[in-house]
């Protein structure tokens, strides 16, 4: 914590990212703590009109706020997990992991009731690798179009006709209070979502206990279980926040499952892998073990086609 006595949150500039700041420090001054938000331009802000696959995902959201916290800027940061690598460098660790929102992808049209309903040629909207595959698995007879920008931007465009839909993460839509305009939620089955999909992160310092300490009260256990698991599986795969892996685990009536799938990028090749949680493995095994059974179908072959 800084000497002033008042903790220093890192957050990108973004409407999402400001909201995402701005409930951590809620819910820590109602802890009577004192809270600052300092925004952080990173490499991904930055640089809109590239497309992922160009500028490079690795770290293209949180480079320059760690940095920030690794120069004692700032005490904690506040990200997207699926923005996070799956291996944080070593000076950071997770200090709490809050109770995830709503991880499914969301359908989005002026004039369409549900992804189904768009007719031949329809354009769609989306920058994800990962949805952009899965769908054309389900629809090869659409035009997927590579869109960038905060989810103002995006509904923006929607609204202006430059597509006739967009697919965004449900989590963001509803945080920012646009949950009135999805048309339709894919089932986790249907569109598998990106590993730790709807889930926060704050970042601290690994040595900084008493921030750590402070931090304990948002962990939500059963949220820090599924995307360890499913980081896990992703990081096994070798697999990026770019590249068309969906990972998702979920809490079922008789305990946990995790599903995983991995796709070529035109969406012609795609592989499913569905694990129970035995009660007596860890969230890491559970993970790696998806892995290991995706790799055992052929999934390596699937990522090197999705390699520039």
């Amino acid at each position: 914590m800084a000497n002033s006595g008042t903790f220093r949150i890192g957050s990108r500039g973004s409407q999402l990212a400001l909201w995402q700041a701005n409930y951590i420090a809620a819910r820590l001054r109602e802890q009577g703590h004192n809270v600052e938000i300092e925004i952080i331009r990173t490499t991904g802000d930055a640089m809109q009109s590239v497309s992922f696959a160009q500028v490079g995902a690795k770290g293209m959201f949180t480079k320059e706020i760690e940095e920030a916290l690794f120069d004692g800027r700032i005490d904690l940061a506040v990200h997207s997990l699926k923005d996070l690598p799956t291996t944080l460098a070593e000076p950071f660790a997770l200090a709490a992991i809050p109770e995830r929102a709503d991880p499914r992808d969301a359908f989005l049209s002026a004039q369409h009731r549900s992804f189904s309903a768009l007719p031949g040629g329809a354009r769609v909207g989306t920058s994800s690798l990962r949805r952009q595959a899965q769908l054309k698995a389900l629809r090869c007879d659409l035009e997927y179009v590579e869109f960038r920008g905060n989810v103002d931007t995006r509904l923006r465009k929607l609204a202006e006709g430059q597509v006739e839909a967009i697919i965004l993460a449900s989590a963001g839509l509803d945080r920012l209070g646009h949950a009135a305009q999805i048309r339709e939620r894919f089932p986790a089955l249907v569109m598998c979502p990106a590993a730790g999909q709807g889930a926060l992160a704050i970042e601290t310092r690994a040595d900084d206990a008493a921030t750590m300490r402070a931090l304990q009260f948002l962990d939500d256990a059963a949220t820090r279980f599924a995307v360890t698991a499913e980081r896990a599986a992703l990081a096994g795969l070798g697999g990026g926040c770019q590249v068309p892996i969906g990972i998702h685990c979920a809490a079922t009536s008789e305990g946990r499952v995790i599903a995983g799938v991995v796709a070529s990028p035109d969406g012609s090749s795609l592989l499913r892998a569905e694990l129970e949680h035995q009660s007596d493995s860890s969230a890491e095994h559970l993970g790696e073990k998806l892995a290991k059974r995706l790799l055992e179908q052929g999934a390596e072959r699937l990522l090197q086609a999705s390699l520039p």
